[in-house]
């Protein structure tokens, strides 16, 4: 009886290896010696009761054929075609265990042959047997042993298909396994192979395992080369696409991490704008790339989606080729928006000029970068200043209209002024983006691009050679990405993500819910960008808020982020509201204390208090059983689509907020309960599987 190896996994195919066990066997301690010993010459018996079963058939055969000319012409015919089927049967196999086997079976048959007709003991057929026999059978249990290394780890399938992509000489050392993924790590034959020659034969590896191109990764082990560990994702679970789940710092810094989409395995994909000494992290300047239809753009809009809701950063955007297509739902909540290419040029140029500015009053308070302090009013009462991202959707126009050079010094030197530069481009080729221009931006995030020179423009070799491919993507699979950044640890370079993708309701909710929290341009700032661009920045266009935006579902209220609360209340055009204010009071109405009160007009009635103990708040898994129950309810009832709005008439069940909801929608989503509509906010029910008895 065959053992099981003790590192189970996808490498290990053959079924053949003895088995490991304790002192006394399966049994663990009831069956003695003599079980014991049986128990570990099971797995070499094979060969012994096959050559021992050859010599007592020939007894009968040879009183059935001896001396017959037909069955010794039948005898032999069959013994040649024995040994031709196994020559050939052996042709996947190793050279040496086609040849061994074939020699085997013309020894066996050809004696058995001799002895049918001869008879067994006829001359010097007696001897041959005693003597081959037991020999063949041993050559068959040496090799056996020798299937296993001095480890006891077992080298024969995964040395075959190790051998096969081009990898001779490997070891796997140890294997860990997920749901959906498993990583292998890999001794390789120091001074033979290196990383190198993994990364190169990640293809043939996806093919053996049967899985895409980009299934297949490989991190190398930085502190010895001739390590290495390979990642296989056979399942892509990234293929629905996730709403954007609301802020994940409302109010917070923008030091806090920007969360953008989610990894393959679950985790959030995150950008870090300004750096941080104590962990060793620089200040991020972006390129944003990706094929028309990749979705690029409405990844940046992710982005800005969350850095509007953060209280000490200012964004100045430009997109002189789309206008407001893109970045229309973000225009209230920005600085500045550049939507012609005048316009751009004179961003530029103020960012040329708040760079120098915004350093020597970084340098006035001490400050050796920006920090989360900067912003807040400064020891003798100064105002502070906040941090800035300057942001150039279809950047390419901008260089192709200015100069390939045009953002080479700022890129250079903005990070130690406190600011971001983003460039987001379909393709950052030589020709559009200068190579000194692209050394400048040390982070990419990279989306469907047509082929993989494209995807050597903005990805590290690094990411390239661990098996990122977003060439296989293209424009079919939009959110899709590869993200490397200051902060993202190497390992994730070449993991896909998916980018969230962010509803126009919600740009208009977070842009009235933050107006006041979002800062203002500093007077710095301001007077150097007043200086360089005149004008174009002191008479920039200030696009109103939306009018009365109702909270969408899953985001929280402002009030302290109340579970509870409704969300704001805000005046509408229709609203009367009494400008007869006094302005050195505040903007606050006078009101004589010995005025007699208005007569009563309206009687507003008051709620009842509400009957019975207050609602209990389920836990995290009987809260999830409440809503897979009543999506249930929903199906039985004859629904088709349902959407988080139809779940929230139902929230007494569970008490919840509307942001988790929200969430547990997206899980549904997720895990092919629910499928996205063509409808913002609407998911098709996907009937459960019944499972087969």
């Amino acid at each position: 009886m065959s053992g099981t190896n003790n590192m189970a996994h996808p490498l290990h195919l053959d079924p053949n290896q003895p088995g490991q066990h304790g002192a006394y066997g399966r049994g663990g301690g009831g069956g003695g010696v003599g079980e014991y010993l049986l128990d570990r010459a099971k797995p070499y018996l094979p060969p012994w009761l096959l050559a021992g079963g050859t010599g007592v058939l020939s007894l009968p055969a040879y009183g059935m054929w001896g001396g017959s000319a037909a069955a010794s012409a039948g005898l032999t015919l069959a013994s040649v075609g024995l040994t031709v089927a196994t020559w050939w049967a052996g042709k996947s196999t190793t050279q040496q265990r086609r040849l061994h086997s074939a020699i085997t079976v013309a020894a066996g048959t050809s004696w058995f042959t001799a002895a049918a007709l001869a008879g067994p003991a006829a001359g010097p057929l007696g001897s041959l047997y005693l003597i081959g026999a037991p020999a063949l059978a041993a050559t068959w249990n040496i090799r056996q042993i020798l299937r296993v290394n001095a480890d006891g780890q077992t080298a024969g399938a995964d040395k075959g298909l190790l051998e096969k992509v081009g990898l001779a000489k490997t070891m796997v050392t140890g294997a860990k396994v997920a749901p959906n993924k498993a990583t292998f790590d890999l001794q390789l034959p120091p001074g033979e192979l290196t990383p190198d020659d993994v990364a190169k034969a990640l293809p043939r590896l996806a093919g053996a395992f049967k899985v895409a191109k980009n299934a297949v990764r490989m991190t190398t082990d930085p502190e010895d080369s001739s390590r290495a560990s390979i990642t296989v994702v056979p399942n892509d679970l990234l293929k629905n696409t996730v709403a954007f789940p609301g802020p994940s710092s409302p109010g917070g810094s923008i030091a806090d991490p920007i969360v953008v989409g989610i990894y393959e395995d679950g985790s959030h994909a995150v950008l870090w704008f300004p750096g941080d000494p104590q962990a060793g992290r620089n200040a991020m300047h972006l390129i944003v790339m990706g094929m028309t239809g990749s979705g690029k753009s409405e990844g940046g809009i992710t982005v800005l989606g969350e850095v509007v809701t953060r209280r000490d950063v200012i964004v100045w955007a430009s997109d002189p080729a789309k206008a407001e297509q893109t970045l229309g739902p973000l225009l209230p909540s920005l600085d500045w928006a550049a939507l012609d290419m005048n316009s751009t040029k004179a961003m530029i140029e103020a960012l040329r000029a708040s760079i120098p500015a915004r350093t020597a009053w970084l340098a006035k308070y001490g400050y050796k970068q920006w920090e989360p302090a900067c912003a807040g009013t400064q020891a003798d009462g100064s105002p502070g200043m906040p941090y800035l991202v300057a942001w150039f959707e279809e950047a390419a126009k901008t260089i192709r209209e200015t100069d390939d050079d045009v953002f080479t010094g700022i890129a250079q030197e903005a990070r130690s002024a406190g600011i971001s530069l983003v460039i987001s481009l379909q393709r950052a080729s030589g020709t559009q983006v200068s190579t000194d221009s692209r050394a400048s931006f040390g982070s990419s995030w990279v989306f469907g691009v047509r082929d993989e020179r494209d995807a050597g423009f903005a990805l590290p070799d690094e990411a390239l050679d661990a098996g990122a491919a977003p060439h296989t993507w293209k424009d079919k699979k939009p959110g899709y990405s590869y993200l490397v950044a200051n902060g993202v640890p190497e390992t994730f370079w070449a993991t896909p993500a998916r980018s969230y993708l962010t509803p126009t309701e919600y740009l208009h909710w977070a842009a009235v819910t933050f107006a006041d929290v979002r800062s203002a341009c500093d007077p710095v700032t301001a007077g150097a960008a007043a200086k360089a661009a005149g004008p174009a920045f002191t008479k920039r266009t200030r696009h109103p808020l939306p009018t009365a935006p109702a909270a969408p579902v899953g985001q929280p209220g402002p009030d302290g982020w109340d579970d509870e609360d409704d969300g704001p209340l805000y005046l509408t055009e229709d609203d009367d509201v009494d400008d007869d204010t006094d302005p050195d009071d505040d903007g606050q109405e006078w009101i004589d204390p010995e005025q007699a009160l208005p007569e009563v007009r309206t009687i507003l009635p008051l709620a009842a208090r509400p009957t019975g103990p207050p609602a209990r708040k389920l836990g995290q898994q009987e809260a999830r059983a409440a809503m897979t129950d009543l999506l249930a309810e929903f199906e039985d009832e004859g629904r088709t689509e349902v959407g988080p709005t139809d779940f929230m008439e139902h929230c007494d069940r569970f008490n919840r907020s509307r942001q988790w909801v929200s969430g547990q929608v997206a899980d549904m989503v997720l895990i092919g309960r629910l499928r996205e509509t063509d409808r913002a906010g609407r998911y098709e029910i996907v009937p459960e599987r019944t499972p087969v008895a």
